[in-house]
C-alpha cells in the first residue's frame, strides 16, 4: 500500500535521519535494516518500501548530509555577501564548524568512503559530489582573480587543493578534537589560503 499523500517525504526523511544515527553509532558494518527500522520507529515493510537494501540507504544518508552541508555553507555566505574572499572564508568556516557541531556528517562520509573503495557506482556518486564542490570553489577562486584579490592560478587545480585542505582539517576536528581547536583550525586555513592565493581574506 502506498503512503498517504504528503506522508512519503516526511517518512523517508525520518528513515534517513535514523540511518545517520545508526551509522554514527554502529558504522556501516553494524548497520542492518532491522536496526534502522527500530531507530526510525517504522516496520521493516515500510522501510523496504522506501529502500531496497542498506546500500541504497547509505547513499540516501550521504545525500542528506551533503544537503545539510550545502545549507550551512549558503547560510554562512549570505545572499548579500559578494566579496569572493569572504565567500570562500565562509565556505571553509562552515565545513570546519560542521566537523565540531555535527560530527555525524563526517562519520557518514567516512563510512561511505570505506564502501566506495569496492564499489564502482558508489565511487561515481562520490566523484560527482566532489566535482560539483570543486566547481563551486573554482568559481569563487575565478571571481577572486577577476576582482584582483587572488593571484592568477589554474582554478580547477586550486579548487582541488582548497577542498583537500578543508577535508583534511575537518576530519581531524571531527575525529581528533585534541589536535587543535576550531579557532586554531580557522586560523590555519586562512593562513594557508593567504599563502596559496596571495591575498588576505576579507574581514568578517
Amino acid at each position: 500500500m502506498s503512503p498517504k499523500v504528503g506522508v512519503a517525504p516526511v517518512r523517508r526523511e525520518q528513515i534517513v535521519r535514523a540511518t545517520i544515527r545508526c551509522l554514527a553509532r554502529d558504522g556501516y558494518t553494524g548497520l542492518t535494516m532491522k536496526k534502522v527500522a527500530r531507530q526510525a520507529r517504522v516496520s521493516q515493510g515500510i522501510l523496504h518500501y522506501y529502500f531496497r537494501d542498506k546500500r541504497a540507504i547509505l547513499v540516501a544518508a550521504l545525500e542528506a548530509v551533503v544537503a545539510d552541508l550545502d545549507r550551512r555553507v549558503a547560510a554562512a555566505q549570505g545572499s548579500r555577501q559578494r566579496d569572493p574572499r569572504a565567500r570562500l572564508r565562509a565556505l571553509v568556516g562552515a565545513c570546519l564548524e560542521t566537523a565540531v557541531e555535527d560530527r555525524d556528517v563526517w562519520v557518514v562520509f567516512v563510512e561511505f568512503w570505506g564502501e566506495m573503495m569496492h564499489d564502482r557506482e558508489l565511487r561515481a556518486k562520490n566523484g560527482a559530489i566532489y566535482e560539483r564542490t570543486r566547481r563551486l570553489i573554482g568559481r569563487l577562486v575565478a571571481d577572486g582573480i577577476r576582482a584582483g584579490v587572488f593571484r592568477p592560478v589554474e582554478t580547477r587545480s586550486a579548487a582541488a587543493i582548497v577542498l583537500g585542505l578543508v577535508d583534511g582539517i575537518s576530519l581531524q576536528l571531527a575525529f581528533d578534537p585534541e589536535a587543535f581547536t576550531l579557532t586554531a583550525a580557522r586560523r590555519f586555513c586562512e593562513d594557508a589560503l593567504v599563502r596559496y592565493l596571495g591575498n588576505a581574506p576579507a574581514a568578517t
